[in-house]
């Protein structure tokens, strides 16, 4: 390609040769996906040797063993320089093959389509120069009808790696390189369908269906007449046909003055005659502004239509064919399409004349093993999984994704806010403004527009992401609003500064990682002017997600809130083999790749391999379609109130059944029958054979009840548990009394006995392996490390304590020790312990410590010892089965949950602190032969149990890293710290904060047999 300077350097080219953008599925293609000629050069310039290996396409270099290595950044360039300057050193992919051209196509238009390339793609067939495209996320398209030819053809693309366009994809992701998405050749006749727009909308009664049609009829040479564009809605007998108009430019010159004087008066509003306005008007405009050659426009009207929405994505084949003028069907395209309704009506995003919440979430194209190549298969998995676990709308971060994912959206129903390529974060202020990137901007939006614009999924056009706010930006805006005002805008770059702002670009205030007292606080302050939506909060970096649940309650108690979207699917964890034969989730410094950052893309609701983290079960409940209420008279006589969630369906597509448990064991249940409840409304159904027994002292009584789907879903087989809903018999009762019902269930104190301590004061037992003593300090989250509270906690000494014995006084059976744990930093904390025997065997451990004012924000305050080994077996009671914190436990259930110490392990790709359990009132250890121990704690405490000890998880930077201990370490903490979510946001709520002052909490170790029938020691609760 004869372009001097070259192209990777030259912002203002975007493409060159390139075919305009459209949404027309060309069906006479010819694959060229698979082996490929390949070499890795190490200049963009340099031209090819000799000797070539292979490659896959699509596929990453840098995933398939080449000599560039993929690289992580968040914010800085992977490269020196400022734009749109790049590196000397550039790796290229020369990527070469031949194929036989089918003899049909002979005579035919033939036209080369890459899917994507990073970053810029030259095109050669044949030896001769075909194009240039920029945007590694869209495809590019080529006519190659000249340069191709019968028989044997060399087709050969070069794709360099960094380029002036690098600047403007400075998303938070993994730098590769190579050509990513399907490559072929389509033919089509010389006369060809070139575009179709097909908006479905809704008419003012929202059952009536109304069709923005606009078909490109496109001619390789002349236009000409006479041809023909048809439209057919799968279901309706009606077809649509209209001629596709050619301009007459011979005769078409000066408005004669008669003329002139009608355009002014239809200009200035003066009346007209009835032939004037429906005649002589309608022909001059015909004359004054000629259609575009071979466009037809239609405006349809389809009756009772069912409304697409993510409950019901209800889609219409809508069948476009294109005739000749002897009445030939050239060409004929199948669309699927969907009519809803996307508006704003004051400070509501309205879906079908309804406001939505929208529980979003944020994807990128990720493969672990491909990188940036994500197969069909891949994509569905994750629509199917995002359906399962309660989410209702995608955010494509920080580009078009894949537009297969956007089918599947259609087709699964989720919501979409498409995204340009467009992050300039290096550069966050400049570029925005540069006139030298204004056609990048413009190029990257409109071109995704022109791609995606008929997926009834996609409600909203977003302009990228963390570049700024200039003119760049409102250019390409104004584009959009012209060409598809069926949808607004959204961008968070330019509300940024100011929710409340005098601006044009985002229809939508779509702040990132806000606190919830600042969306809270702006909704009600009477400044608020567009929807409030998230783009972004709650960031998924290892154990995280705090305080989700108290994002809901403010986002469903506010008008003016309606949602917004987790940050992000997936962990992005490379798979890397290393030197001992051992795998690994790689993450940024993984591959010597400098400058990198870190393990910052470990921050997905799922891990790599896609398995659910825990904190994806609290948002399936917190997304539960159906939520159960009673009040205390109500539960007496097994009434229930029902309250459907949903925007559309009743709750007909679901079955229920209740369970009555005391401390966990069933005793009571069956089948639950369901009213018809409308979408948003609430009904009453009654328990059946409701007969709970009465309430026993120092026990619990709970109601759940569980839905599950009644026949199969298009995302789920029938029989899947949907939701749960679960209810206290009981009203609740104090701390205190507790406390007082639980110990005086315990067996009771043994009179003339003595507790055995060693000479240090600690507590000697035959199943412990280490004694229970003080702990502060856990293996710091990413959110502690990221967040800076790790670093404090490592300043005042807290994973580095001594304990010096103060005392050990007896008084009857009780002995009492008093012991001071001094940090590394000097901070002193008082601990007392008062141990006595009890019947049986069994040791009750009372337990003060005094905090500091200094020590103003600890991980945690409670008891840390550790278990002989081959006691694997685990049972509790309290909320699970997975693992819960303070912050995030609404999506746990209260039951008697059993497991094993080894499966509490929760493999956070960078180690951390896991595997806890908020509000456990007892658990039982045992090695299913009799030998084991129950601990019975004075109320509901966050416990966890586990192979590692915090040490173990805070030294590791991967999980493959860990040797699990033999020993069972357990933590019983009279508090603990929340999780928060302050890798990338807040941190969590001043409630689940741990601060100075006395902290008191009791428990009891007891013998147990082979336990799991074994409930009577357990029945403390």
């Amino acid at each position: 390609m004869d372009v001097t300077p070259a192209p990777w350097t030259i912002p203002e080219l975007t493409g060159l040769g390139r075919l305009p953008m459209h949404s027309v599925p060309h069906g006479e293609r010819l694959s060229l996906d698979g082996r490929w000629r390949f070499q890795l050069l190490r200049h963009a310039d340099d031209e090819p040797a000799a000797a070539w290996q292979e490659a896959t396409v699509p596929g990453c270099w840098t995933m398939q063993g080449f000599d560039d290595r993929p690289q992580y950044t968040n914010v800085v360039m992977p490269f020196d320089g400022v734009p749109p300057q790049v590196p000397a050193e550039n790796p290229t992919g020369v990527y070469e093959r031949t194929f036989e051209l089918p003899e049909t196509w002979a005579g035919r238009r033939v036209v080369l389509h890459v899917g994507a390339a990073e970053s810029v793609l030259i095109v050669h067939l044949n030896g001769h120069p075909v194009g240039v495209s920029k945007d590694s996320h869209l495809a590019a398209e080529f006519e190659v009808s000249e340069v191709v030819r019968p028989g044997r053809n060399v087709l050969r693309l070069r794709v360099v790696k960094w380029s002036d366009a690098s600047y403007v994809e400075d998303q938070d992701q993994w730098w590769h390189g190579g050509v990513t998405r399907s490559v072929y050749l389509y033919a089509t006749g010389r006369v060809y369908l070139a575009d179709v727009r097909a908006i479905a909308g809704l008419a003012d009664d929202l059952a009536t269906g109304t069709l923005d049609l606009q078909v490109d009829v496109g001619f390789a040479d002349r236009p000409e007449r006479g041809w023909v564009v048809e439209a057919r809605l799968a279901g309706l007998d009606e077809t649509w046909r209209a001629e596709a108009p050619v301009a007459d430019r011979v005769d078409a010159g000066t408005p004669r003055l008669y003329e002139q004087e009608l355009a002014s008066r239809v200009a200035s509003g003066a009346p007209l005659t009835d032939e004037e306005r429906t005649v002589v008007w309608p022909a001059l405009y015909a004359q004054l502004m000629p259609p575009l050659d071979g466009r037809v426009t239609l405006r349809l009207t389809v009756p009772n239509v069912i409304p697409w929405s993510p409950e019901q994505p209800a889609l219409y084949a809508l069948a476009v064919v294109l005739r000749s003028p002897t009445g030939e069907a050239v060409e004929e395209i199948t669309l699927r399409t969907g009519f809803r309704r996307v508006e704003i009506a004051g400070l509501q995003l309205l879906l079908n004349g309804r406001p939505v919440l929208l529980r979003g979430i944020n994807r990128h194209d990720f493969d672990p093993l491909t990188g940036r190549v994500v197969s069909v298969e891949e994509m569905r998995a994750d629509v199917v999984q995002m359906k399962r676990f309660g989410f209702n709308a995608l955010r494509t971060s920080h580009y078009p994704n894949d537009p297969t994912l956007l089918d599947l959206c259609d087709e699964y129903g989720l919501y979409v806010i498409a995204e340009a390529d467009i992050e300039s974060h290096a550069f966050y202020g400049t570029l925005c403004d540069d006139p030298r990137y204004l056609n990048a901007w413009v190029d990257r939006v409109s071109r995704m527009v022109l791609r995606d614009k008929n997926h009834p999924a996609v409600i909203l056009w977003s302009l990228g992401n963390e570049s700024g706010h200039g003119a760049n930006h409102e250019a390409a805006a104004a584009w959009v609003r012209r060409y598809d005002p069926s949808r607004p805008l959204h961008y968070e770059g330019a509300i940024h500064f100011d929710w409340a702002s005098d601006q044009d670009v985002s229809d939508i205030t779509c702040p990132m990682y806000p606190p919830i007292s600042a969306v809270v606080g702006h909704a009600r302050s009477g400044r608020q002017r567009h929807p409030l939506i998230m783009c972004e909060y709650s960031h998924a970096m290892g154990n995280s997600n705090g305080t989700l649940a108290e994002y809901w309650d403010a986002i469903e108690e506010t008008p003016g809130l309606q949602g917004g979207f987790i940050w992000e699917w997936r962990d992005h964890g490379l798979a890397q083999s290393l030197p001992d034969g051992r795998r690994r989730w790689a993450y940024g410094g993984d591959f010597d790749d400098h400058p990198n950052d870190g393990n910052f893309c470990i921050d997905g609701v799922v891990f790599p391999d896609r398995t659910p983290k825990p904190a994806l079960w609290e948002h399936k409940q917190l997304a539960a379609p159906v939520r159960v209420a009673a009040t205390p008279d109500a539960l007496r006589t097994g009434r229930l109130e029902l309250h459907n969630r949903q925007e559309v369906r009743d709750l007909g597509w679901l079955r229920a059944a209740y369970q009555l448990t005391v401390d966990g064991e069933r005793v009571g249940g069956g089948p639950l029958d369901l009213p018809s409840v409308p979408p948003g409304g609430r009904g009453t159904v009654f328990l059946p054979d409701w007969n709970p027994p009465a309430h026993e002292a120092g026990t619990e009584r709970w109601l759940t009840v569980r839905f599950v789907t009644a026949t199969d879903e298009p995302w789920t087989p029938a029989g899947f548990d949907v939701c749960w809903a679960q209810l206290p018999l009981d009203e609740p009762v104090s701390p205190a009394q507790i406390a007082a019902e639980r110990l005086a269930a315990l067996a009771a104190p043994r009179a003339g006995g003595t507790i055995d301590v060693d000479e240090d004061g600690l507590l000697v037992h035959p199943l412990l392996a280490a004694p229970p003593t003080l702990a502060l300090w856990r293996a710091p989250t990413d959110n502690d490390r990221i967040g800076g509270m790790a670093a404090r906690w490592r300043a005042w000494g807290l994973d580095r304590r001594t304990r010096s014995l103060t005392s050990i006084e007896r008084h009857a059976a009780a002995t009492v020790v008093r012991a001071e744990y001094g940090t590394a930093a000097g901070v002193v904390v008082g601990h007392v312990q008062r141990l006595r025997p009890l019947t049986g065997g069994g040791v009750l451990v009372e337990e003060e410590a005094s905090i500091p004012a200094e020590l103003d924000d600890l991980a945690r305050v409670g008891s840390v010892f550790e278990i002989a080994a081959g006691l694997e077996q685990l049972e509790w009671f309290g909320p699970g089965p997975h693992e819960t914190y303070p912050d995030r436990r609404r999506g746990a259930a209260v039951g008697r949950w059993r497991s094993t110490v080894a499966a509490q392990y929760v493999p956070y790709v960078r180690p951390q602190e896991h595997g806890g359990h908020a509000d456990v009132r007892w658990l039982w250890l045992g090695d299913g032969a009799g030998r084991g121990l129950t601990i019975v704690l004075d109320r509901p405490r966050q416990v966890s149990v586990t192979h590692l000890r915090a040490a173990d998880l805070a030294n590791a930077t991967h999980d493959i890293d860990l040797a699990p201990r033999p020993e069972t370490i357990v933590h019983l903490d009279a508090a603990h710290r929340g999780l928060g979510t302050a890798s990338c946001g807040p941190d969590t709520l001043p409630a689940y904060l741990v601060g100075p002052g006395t902290y008191r909490w009791s428990w009891a170790l007891l013998p147990a047999g082979a336990a799991s029938s074994d409930s009577g020691a357990r029945r403390a609760w």
